[in-house]
């Protein structure tokens, strides 16, 4: 037996020498499975078919887990989506709902104030028909004073005139303001 032997780095180193056969025993097991462990190495780097099935089966479990984390990023990007959709219709409902209430109270106003200025129309009306009718009784012959006498009677006809009279007077001063607003 030689008195130099081969060390890991590739050069050589010299031997120790065993002191028996017992150390003997156990440096010949230590490169037994130093010689072992190089042989499975080996034999892992040569076996090309096998590190490419491994290969395959790394790649196929990564290619699974991204897929996995995909259609999970996909499903909270729905829902995300979906939440922002509806926030976004019930604001919009919201502001609907509001601005309806805003223009249902305008036009109420409006209305009333219609109302008011049509009901005031139609007294000043009723008043100066009596006026005039008073006067006109007092200056017209008999005919007349007779179908003054008649609307005495039954006012209702003269109101009836007089209130489609206020009528129109409201609707042509409304329509006179609306194009007023509309040149502005």
């Amino acid at each position: 037996m030689t008195d130099r032997t081969q060390g890991a780095d590739g050069g050589s180193r010299r031997a120790l020498g065993a002191k028996g056969p017992d150390e003997l025993r156990a440096q010949i097991e230590q490169t037994r499975n130093r010689l072992g462990d190089t042989v499975e190495e080996l034999a892992a780097k040569a076996d090309v078919r096998g590190r490419a099935k491994a290969r395959a089966a790394d790649l196929r479990d990564r290619a699974g887990a991204m897929t996995v984390q995909l259609r999970s990023t996909a499903v909270h990007a729905g829902h995300r989506a979906q939440e922002k959709a509806t926030l976004a219709g019930h604001k919009a409902q919201e502001r609907v709902g509001v601005a309806g209430h805003r223009a249902q109270e305008k036009t109420t106003l409006v209305g009333h104030r219609a109302q008011e200025r049509a009901t005031l129309v139609g007294h000043r009306a009723q008043e100066r028909a009596s006026q005039v009718g008073h006067r006109a009784e007092h200056a017209v012959p008999g005919p007349v004073t007779d179908a003054v006498q008649a609307c005495r009677r039954n006012p209702r006809p003269l109101m009836i005139a007089g209130v489609a009279c206020a009528a129109v007077l409201t609707a042509g001063l409304l329509v006179r303001r609306y194009r007023q607003k509309e040149c502005q």
